[in-house]
């Protein structure tokens, strides 16, 4: 089962099952498409296409002043506008133009959330889910005619462990962090 971190500076790290179908999709130092935004992962499973957005303002490197103003983007809905739903059109339609788009989409985002206190998650999370998905559905004056993502799911680190729990996740700082 190879670990699979994000960035070599990420501290969540996947374990994904030798057969699972994923791949990177923003990857660094490859030529992608000018000004599109990707999410982190696709992973294609038998009855749909999961895009994974990763974002993790708990990193131990972070200062409480950036987590702070993550935060104040979290609650404001301009992460979900500016960046989240942005990379959900952009991955579908790159995806789509390569002809991998034979399936359902879903479009999970993690949120790693564990350095803010239990009241403050909660408040993050309820609701996003909802907003999120009226916002990748409708992102001008008018609704998509086709419905490009079926389904949004958010979750935060222990969350996911629950939902795929062959797919564990951990917090683990890459050894050149820690030393």
């Amino acid at each position: 089962m190879p670990a699979y971190r994000a960035e070599d500076t990420a501290e969540l790290l996947f374990n994904f099952p030798d057969g699972l179908n994923w791949s990177e999709l923003d990857r660094q130092g490859v030529k992608l498409p000018v000004r599109m935004k990707f999410v982190d992962l696709v992973i294609e499973r038998e009855k749909d296409i999961l895009l994974v957005e990763i974002k993790d303002p708990s990193h131990s490197r972070s200062r409480d002043k950036d987590r702070n103003a993550y935060l104040k983007r979290l609650t404001d809905n301009s992460v979900l506008t500016q960046e989240l739903t942005p990379k959900a059109r952009d991955s579908y339609l790159y995806l789509h133009l390569m002809e991998r788009d034979s399936k359902p989409f879903k479009y999970i985002v993690l949120l790693g959330l564990d350095a803010f206190d239990p009241a403050t998650q909660k408040a993050v999370m309820t609701g996003f889910k909802d907003r999120l998905q009226a916002d990748v559905r409708e992102e001008s004056f008018e609704a998509w005619k086709r419905k490009h993502i079926a389904d949004c799911v958010v979750l935060s680190v222990e969350s996911w462990n629950q939902v795929f729990p062959n797919w564990p996740l951990r917090r683990e700082p890459p050894m050149e962090l820690i030393q």
